[in-house]
């Protein structure tokens, strides 16, 4: 089966104010209550949607549209690829130029900013947001109006080699958090393993581990108006974070690039990913000679302070219209045919991205792995950061300061007081 090996790029947000059309009155950036797009028809669909995709999807979706295309046959789909390390700016610079086009792949942690620049239709009331996975749907959302739909989703999931956590003691991996240390630490014992297990020593995306750690303690970043990242929960979720460099069970300096040939040989048995890892260790250990590997290894929820309900990341890729299209209808059209279970589970078997659609999670392309059911259920729980504009600001100096806790001894207390006060000197720009 093949697997997604690609990751969601997040880039530094630029703060612009600009202004859209095809908008009901007020935009993300107002006061007002939340909106539901003007309704759209699918009756005599007819002209040229301009659609821009990032990676892999880019290359890949004019393939999967040429089924849309014979749907609507006087639709013509023209599709982009975009590299993602230049597509934020890419998008700045459409929406300064009014030379956006109608349909966009979108990264989840822009779309705060775009839907703050008037820049984002919000999406019809004849699209079903309830088909969506809770926390995906969430990504889409601005101070309560949707600007656009899931496309694909991941989460993340601790990765571990059964058999080195049999020798351990260890059957099944242990919900609660101060049990899963003690896994890793008795891991971390046997033969031939060098650390418990390998996580991110903060910089750019240390985020995606530390804060699940709070949400599975109940805690939380950020209010719909406010961030709140100096909580009880959060200092606990950072010192847990923190004790594990300070007991040495994982490595505060760690080898660049080297996560796939230390869990396949086994020096490293643990590490927190998302699904792609899957297809990554096990063409690494069939390149080795190792054939079987996917017997050797499975994956566990993200632990929690008391075995309760299990939380992790969501992250993946939206679908927007901006509002300067001029072919509205054609183009939530092609929004909605794109997140159909039948049209989504087409696209995992085309590019292994996970679908967005709940339902399309029943078909048999996907239960039958039993690890990737894992992630799905995973996703269930699963929950995005806030959706504010200076999310990503915020997101690197919180990286900064969970560095800082790694290699430096810096307490959960210190880090989140200062991470706090640099998040309400930056702002929500809401």
């Amino acid at each position: 089966m093949r697997r997604s090996t690609l990751l969601v790029a997040l880039t530094t947000t630029t703060a612009l104010a600009l202004s859209g059309c095809g908008r009901d009155d007020g935009g993300a950036g107002d006061a007002g209550a939340p909106q539901t797009g003007e309704a759209v028809s699918t009756d005599d669909l007819s002209g040229e949607l301009e659609v821009w995709a990032m990676g892999a999807e880019g290359e890949a979706l004019p393939d999967l549209v040429a089924g849309f295309e014979e749907q609507y046959p006087e639709v013509s789909v023209n599709v982009t690829p975009v590299p993602w390390d230049s597509a934020h700016d890419k998008f700045v610079n459409s929406i300064t130029a009014g030379t956006t086009p109608d349909v966009a792949m979108i990264g989840t942690t822009w779309m705060g900013e775009f839907a703050g620049m008037d820049a984002l239709d919000p999406t019809p009331g004849s699209i079903d947001t309830s088909t969506f996975f809770e926390g995906a749907q969430g990504t889409t959302e601005v101070e309560g109006t949707s600007y656009g739909v899931p496309w694909y989703v991941e989460t993340r999931m601790v990765y571990y080699r059964s058999d080195i956590a049999s020798e351990a003691g260890y059957d099944e991996v242990p919900t609660d958090q101060e049990g899963f240390q003690e896994m890793a630490a008795a891991m971390q014992e046997q033969e031939g393993v060098d650390w418990g297990i390998s996580l991110q020593p903060g910089q750019t995306g240390s985020w995606q581990t530390v804060v699940p750690f709070a949400w599975s303690r109940g805690g939380q970043i950020a209010t719909e108006d406010a961030y709140t990242l100096d909580t009880p929960e959060n200092v606990a979720a950072v010192d847990y974070f923190g004790s594990f460099f300070d007991e040495e069970i994982s490595d505060a300096n760690p080898p660049e690039g080297q996560t796939e040939a230390t869990f396949t040989d086994g020096s490293v048995p643990m590490f927190i990913s998302g699904p792609w890892m899957m297809s990554l260790v096990e063409d690494f250990a069939a390149e080795g000679g190792e054939e079987d590997f996917g017997s050797m290894y499975d994956v566990a929820p993200i632990p929690t302070a008391d075995g309760g309900e299990s939380t992790s990341f969501i992250g993946g890729s939206n679908l927007g219209v901006f509002a300067d299209t001029e072919n509205r209808d054609a183009a939530w059209a092609l929004v909605d045919w794109l997140t159909q279970p039948e049209t989504q589970v087409e696209w995992y078997d085309m590019t292994s991205a996970l679908p967005s659609v709940q339902s399309a999670w029943d078909d048999e392309a996907l239960t039958e792995d039993e690890k990737l059911a894992k992630f799905g259920e995973q996703l269930t729980t699963a929950q995005a950061p806030p959706s504010f504009p200076t999310w990503e600001q915020v997101a690197a100096a919180f990286d900064a300061e969970m560095e800082k806790v790694a290699k430096q001894d810096l307490s959960g207390e210190e880090a989140v007081r200062t991470a706090q006060q640099q998040a309400e000197s930056i702002g929500t720009g809401q």
